[in-house]
């Protein structure tokens, strides 16, 4: 199956336009055309459904899409590293969740980086639930996220365990040191799901069932900004909000009558590596 028919058809899939794909593309519009009938053509089913201006997958599309991203991906992955390897004496593909990266990992890859110039790193942030899905595919070598994986044949420990802290804009005086459960949830309060580890449970389980959070997001390091300036609430590593309490931009605020459990991190690698990722992070 040719790799340029795959890149063709997710960025069709993308673009539901045939001439837009050409024009991303820098190719005429009948070799995508092309490309789509002979993708067709080998799997003896429809990909699309046409209409005079747009495309939309069909059933079948969006099944093949899924395989299709996870091909390229590892293609270009797998080229990469054949490539570094006359270069560099070593080649690590990283994961990690960006929070784990600012609030850990980012130090210690520098350190290695500069002592260790000769070895190449890879370094990709994505989502808890996407790093172990993509370790699977043999996209990294190692992963850093909330999320652990207990798998056989993959090593997994906790990395970091970190404090839970709730911050606040460093202006907002209105519960200055504490503040109960009961005041929290009449507050606006920013969620973060950690990937919905214990942490993310038990922030859900101080409110309400139900209860509508004016911004959900997924990863901690991304909520920092919406705090910033506003009357806003939420959960953080402690060793993640510490520069931002050091520069006076959040506060910490003591939550009375409930015990905050840690925010444990994990690292994940297949056990045939574990032993070169333990010389560089553990």
């Amino acid at each position: 199956m040719d790799i340029e028919n795959l890149r063709t058809f997710v960025i069709l899939a993308n673009t539901k336009n045939y001439t837009r794909t050409a024009a991303q593309l820098y190719v005429a519009q009948s070799t995508i055309t092309n490309r789509i009938n002979e993708l067709e053509k080998e799997l003896s089913v429809n990909l699309f459904t046409r209409t005079n201006r747009s495309v939309e997958l069909t059933p079948s599309g969006e099944q093949f899409l899924e395989y299709s991203e996870k091909v390229i991906k590892l293609t270009d992955v797998s080229l990469s590293s054949i490539s570094s390897l006359g270069k560099y004496k070593s080649n690590l593909r990283i994961g990690c969740a960006d929070s784990i990266y600012e609030g850990h990992l980012a130090k210690v890859l520098l350190k290695h980086n500069k002592k260790h110039p000769e070895d190449s790193l890879k370094i990709t942030i994505g989502t808890s639930n996407g790093l172990t899905q993509q370790i699977q595919d043999n996209i990294f070598d190692v992963v850093f996220s909330y999320l652990p994986l207990n798998k056989a044949s993959y090593h997994c420990e906790i990395y970091k365990s970190d404090e839970t802290i709730l911050v606040t804009d460093y202006s907002n005086t209105k519960y200055k040191r504490v503040i109960t459960r009961e005041e929290l949830t009449r507050e606006k309060y920013l969620m973060c799901n950690y990937g919905l580890q214990d942490v993310g449970q038990f922030i859900r389980g101080l409110f309400p069932r139900y209860h509508q959070f004016p911004l959900e997001i997924d990863d901690c390091s991304k909520v920092v900004p919406y705090l910033i300036g506003g009357q806003s609430y939420t959960f953080l590593p402690r060793d993640m909000a510490e520069p931002y309490i050091k520069d006076k931009q959040l506060r910490a605020v003591r939550l009375k009558d409930v015990e905050t459990p840690a925010i444990n991190s994990y690292i994940i690698c297949k056990n045939s590596r574990w032993e070169a990722c333990e010389k560089i992070f553990m």
